[in-house]
């Protein structure tokens, strides 16, 4: 542990209710940012490690910054919920963290004679909360890798240091070969209690009396949402370059897509530069091209650096026909057909084709994957209906399965229509999400499993094809 020997805290309490007294030499931090500069002056020796930096949202986020920007280092976010007793959501029994950490105290659990099915629902609502908000601080953007690296995770203060605790075990989870624990302030029995978890604690003020972390700050306004993704976001521009390549926006063209005889469908194409692959993507019963959670999962596509194309699977005169709508035979061949077109096409012939199907669209994009073989390399379903399709032991593509914890009903159909599937597939169900995924964060977290999967599918596609 790292302590200051001529900053130390030397007031008494007056009270039991009363704040310390501040010695003239006691630090007192202007604000978060401060704070953070002066965190960093103690993390320097790790620069030539190079960590990530990690705050723990919200507060610790912003000091975070500014240790990230001190180091050079790319910044990301801890994000850990508190897990509210039943009759007094203020009281915390324990904490949730991301890869499913969970940290109860097992004395409170069992004084309100907690029985496993109600924490199991106290625990499920945090974890919908803490998704929710990732979501909502990264958007699409992936968690740093942290295997094999040194990762120094920040608060703006700890008191209890439970949800430190929790963060700590995630990063261990997530790889990290080493954490190092960093706050500008903390009470002595939380910053020993966590030289137990992290490989270092180091902290700019450690006093015998913390009282609050707030008093210890001039300013202690809280951290907005907005000014956490912020701050990440400036990171991830200014860190392109060492991890993930910036994708330029991808144009959008409207194409008429010739199917056969006097059938032609419309269509937007995206292309960014140099894409991994082509996701084509197949709606739902009702829906057409410009259904707006589809075109969002693009939009995020494209900026991931895969070209995508949305496109209407009728005419207007057959979608009159309510049968047409839901023949997934007809559906299909059109995913087949538009397939073959985009194969003549110079700009992504040659590409890794994945599907991404929603509702009855699932359906359609599993049947073609099935007729084409080898030429799909992935499928995506969200909230689709894979009861629906033809023939789903001939798939061979790896297939993700995306439901909403709420969708009761799709979510049985899923896990039916998975024990049918012979080839890879996983079933990932989003906590609290309903069939259209419209509950805050949840498409998001769509987002990130569609990126995640196409990328691992068809950018090793596409360099099997290089080699």
């Amino acid at each position: 542990m790292s302590k200051p020997t001529g900053d130390r805290r030397t007031g008494a309490v007056s009270s039991l209710t009363d704040p310390p007294l501040l010695a003239s030499d006691d630090i007192v931090f202007k604000d978060r940012r401060d704070a953070g500069r002066r965190l960093a002056a103690l993390l320097e020796p790790w620069r030539r490690e190079q960590p990530v930096v990690l705050g723990i949202a919200r507060g610790g986020v912003p000091v975070a910054a500014e240790v990230a920007k001190a180091l050079d280092a790319p910044l990301d976010v801890a994000v850990v919920r508190k897990i509210g007793a039943p009759q007094n959501p203020e009281f915390a029994i324990g904490a949730v963290a991301e890869d499913g950490v969970h940290v109860l105290s097992g004395g409170t659990v069992r004084a309100l004679g907690l029985s496993d099915k109600a924490l199991s629902a106290l625990i499920a609502r945090a974890e919908q909360e803490l998704q929710r908000r990732l979501g909502r601080f990264r958007g699409t953007r992936e968690p740093l890798p942290l295997t094999g690296r040194t990762a120094i995770l920040v608060d703006d203060g700890l008191a209890t240091g439970r949800s430190a605790l929790a963060a700590v075990r995630s990063l261990r989870r997530r790889g990290a070969a080493r954490v190092v624990l960093a706050a500008p302030v903390a009470s002595p029995s939380a910053a020993a209690a966590l030289q137990d978890e992290a490989d270092q604690v180091v902290c700019v003020e450690i006093p015998d009396d913390l009282w609050a972390v707030g008093y210890w700050y001039e300013d202690f306004r809280p951290t907005s949402d907005e000014e956490v993704a912020e701050l990440l976001a400036v990171s991830a521009n200014a860190h392109a370059g060492a991890g993930a390549r910036a994708v330029p926006a991808a144009a959008v063209e409207q194409v008429t897509i010739p199917i056969g005889g006097a059938v032609s469908l419309e269509g937007d194409l995206a292309v960014p530069p140099h894409p991994h692959g082509i996701v084509v993507f197949a709606h739902g019963s009702g829906s057409g091209r410009r259904s707006p959670r589809n075109r969002q999962v693009a939009r995020w596509l494209a900026e991931a650096g895969f070209a995508t194309l949305l496109f209407d699977l009728l005419t207007p005169a057959e979608e009159g026909d309510r049968g047409n709508v839901f023949d997934i035979p007809l559906l299909a061949s059109r995913l087949a057909a538009v397939s073959a077109w985009l194969a003549r096409r110079e700009d992504v012939a040659g590409l890794p084709l994945g599907y991404f199907g929603a509702s009855t669209g699932a359906a359609a994009a599993l049947t073609a994957a099935a007729e084409l073989g080898e030429r799909v390399a992935a499928v995506v379903s969200r909230g689709g209906r894979p009861d629906l399709a033809s023939d789903l032991r001939g798939v061979r593509a790896p297939t993700l399965l995306i439901v909403g914890g709420a969708d009761e009903q799709v979510l049985e159909l899923n896990r039916q229509a998975r024990r049918e599937l012979r080839c890879e597939s996983e079933l990932a169900v989003v906590p609290g999400a309903t069939h259209l995924f419209e509950e805050p964060g949840a498409l998001e977290q769509v987002g990130r499993l569609a990126i995640d999967w196409f990328r691992s599918r068809l950018a090793t596609r596409e360099q099997d094809d290089e080699r």
